[in-house]
C-alpha cells in the first residue's frame, strides 16, 4: 500500500502514467480507507488466526488478497478523465486481457444505488463497471484522486474467492458473488500469464509508448515508499474506525 501511495506521489509531481502488477506475501486482508472495520470485523479472531491485515488509501470494502494479481494504475485526470469514467476505462482494459485469456468477461451494468461501506466483502456484489464473467465478479477495484492525479487499485481473483472474509466478520455476510479466473476458465491460471495478458492490453491502449523508469525516478519512488511505509504498518491506521 506504501508502494501504491508513492506511485501516486509521483503522478502528482511529475504527470506519468504507471502501471504496476503485484501479488502478495504473506496474503492479507485489507480495508477500504473509509470502512468501519473495527465494528464490521472481529479483530481478536483475525488476530488469533495469524491474518495480516493493512488498510488502503482507496475506498470500497475489504478483500482478501490471497491468489490473485493485484493491479495498480496512477495516472493524470487529465489522461483518464474524472474517476469514474476512469474506472470503466480501465475494467475494460482488463476485460480485454482476461479475453485474451479464453474467458468471455462483461462489464456490470450500473446499480440502482452503491452498496454502504458497512455491507460486507468487497466482491458480494458488482459495482457498476466492473468485470464478470458469467454474471459473477471477477475484478474488484477501488479509487482514489489527489490533485490532479488519480490512483486505482484492485484484485483479480485467479484461484481464491472470498470466503475467509465472511468468517471473519461479526455479523453473517452475505453470500460470494465472485468468480476466480480458474473456475470460470475451467483450468488453473498462472499468475505470470494473467500479468503479460494485462501488460499487454494496457501497453496497446496506451498507444505502446512505455518508457523504463530511470534510476533518479526509481530512487525517488522507493524514498517516497518507505516515507509512507510506517503509516500503513499502523495499527491505528488499520483500525482507525
Amino acid at each position: 500500500m506504501a508502494a501504491d501511495r508513492a506511485l501516486l506521489d509521483l503522478a502528482v509531481r511529475e504527470g506519468v502514467t504507471v502501471l504496476r502488477l503485484y501479488r502478495w506475501d504473506p496474503f492479507c486482508l485489507s480495508f477500504g480507507a473509509h470502512e468501519p472495520a473495527a465494528r464490521r470485523y472481529d479483530r481478536d479472531r483475525i488476530v488469533a488466526l495469524g491474518v495480516d491485515t493493512v488498510r488502503r488509501p482507496t475506498g470500497g470494502r475489504a478483500v482478501w488478497h490471497a491468489r490473485e494479481l493485484t493491479y495498480a494504475v496512477v495516472g493524470p485526470a487529465a489522461v483518464f478523465g474524472p474517476l469514474r469514467e476512469a474506472y470503466v476505462t480501465l475494467h475494460r482494459i482488463l476485460a480485454e486481457a482476461l479475453r485474451r485469456l479464453g474467458a468471455a468477461p462483461d462489464l456490470a451494468p450500473e446499480p440502482e444505488r452503491a452498496a454502504p461501506l458497512d455491507a460486507g466483502p468487497c466482491f458480494a456484489r458488482p459495482a457498476g463497471g466492473e468485470v464478470l464473467v458469467a454474471g459473477r465478479k471477477v475484478v474488484g477495484s477501488a479509487q482514489v484522486r489527489l490533485g490532479d492525479a488519480f490512483l486505482q487499485h484492485g484484485s483479480v481473483l485467479l484461484e481464491d474467492d472470498q470466503s475467509l472474509v465472511g468468517t471473519l466478520a461479526r455479523e453473517p455476510a452475505a453470500a460470494g458473488g465472485e468468480a476466480p479466473l480458474a473456475q470460470a476458465l475451467g483450468r488453473p491460471v498462472a499468475w505470470r500469464d494473467v500479468a503479460a495478458a494485462a501488460a499487454d492490453a494496457f501497453a496497446e491502449w496506451a498507444g505502446g509508448t512505455a518508457v523504463p523508469w530511470s534510476e533518479a525516478t526509481h530512487a525517488a519512488f522507493l524514498e517516497a515508499a518507505a516515507a509512507h511505509e510506517p503509516h500503513f504498518r499502523s495499527p491505528e491506521w488499520t483500525w482507525r474506525r
